[in-house]
């Protein structure tokens, strides 16, 4: 089986990610600090920010192909910490791209939908990024660094992802569960629209990613919502009181980077490609049932 390096192998996507692609690949999952254990998947652990071990561990894999999910990814901590997360977020994406370069292998790059300032949705591949927040810049500038190095990597836009988080980590949806579960109020946006994935259909998009030979690819979901609405339907789904969710709007946060308003993506250049999300509802069925959590 030819071998694929996927870093981030303990987050959310990362995690999912190796799952997935354990089917067809032999997959090598690089961890940091949160030790994993998956049947399939050799762990790799490895400070990739740290001088000369990315490529020791590049040549001790010698991977056919790699996919880049590690990040610093919390937009909050990139605004109050712009050089530490600039090291992985775009010194670790752009030396890959050399590596994988350098051994003409396919490279799947994973960026976000926040490289865009949310005043002209839907966005598509060819529009251009226009970021506000100091993660968004960082990824934005990561991808310019991935393409220039690297003509044939492929840059993979993603939404926001929820589903199994493996065994070392959470997405963003689990705080909300937690509130709704134990009725906490929750403060959601109604003004901030997003097309959410689950972190599998994310995972199936990325590996079919590698085949695409290079450029843009939007793996979002298929419905825009907001905040708010996708917590009103999550606490349907639960069965809880919907009253526990509060009505909130942008302007009354006052810290943390800024958020755009609409950053939902226009995803049908990937459907062509194969690429196909259910549902919001059946992938958030899907989910909760991951969790243990039934519906």
């Amino acid at each position: 089986m030819k071998r694929l390096l996927v870093t981030g192998a303990s987050g959310v996507l990362g995690w999912n990610v190796c799952a997935v692609g354990r089917e067809s690949w032999r997959v090598y999952g690089v961890v940091h600090r949160h030790a994993i254990d998956l049947p399939g998947v050799t762990r790799l652990v490895c400070d990739l920010t740290r001088p000369g071990d990315l490529p020791r561990l590049f040549r001790e894999v010698a991977p056919h192909a790699a996919i880049h999910c590690a990040a610093a990814a919390q937009p909050d901590f990139c605004q109050a910490h712009p050089d530490e997360s600039r090291g992985i977020n775009v010194e670790v994406a752009a030396s890959l791209a050399d590596l994988c370069g350098l051994a003409a292998i396919p490279y799947a790059f994973v960026s976000t939908d926040l490289v865009f300032d949310g005043t002209s949705p839907p966005y598509r591949e060819e529009n251009p990024v226009s970021p506000i927040s100091v993660y968004g810049k960082q990824k934005a500038a990561a991808e310019r660094a991935v393409r220039a190095r690297h003509p044939g990597a492929v840059i993979c836009r993603l939404s926001p992802i929820f589903g199994d988080p493996g065994p070392a980590s959470a997405s963003f949806m689990h705080p909300w569960i937690s509130a709704l579960r134990n009725g906490r109020p929750l403060t959601l946006f109604v003004d901030e629209f997003r097309t959410p994935v689950g972190a599998r259909t994310a995972a199936v998009g990325l590996l079919m990613a590698l085949e695409t030979g290079g450029g843009i690819l939007h793996l979002g979901g298929r419905e825009r919502i907001s905040r708010y609405a996708l917590g009103i339907l999550l606490a349907e789904m639960l069965a809880v009181d919907v009253g526990f969710i509060v009505p909130g709007r942008q302007r009354d946060r006052t810290i943390g980077a800024p958020r755009p308003p609409d950053v939902s993506r226009d995803s049908s250049f990937a459907y062509s490609l194969g690429y196909d999300p259910p549902p919001l509802r059946e992938e958030l069925k899907t989910a909760l049932h991951d969790l243990g959590l039934t519906v």
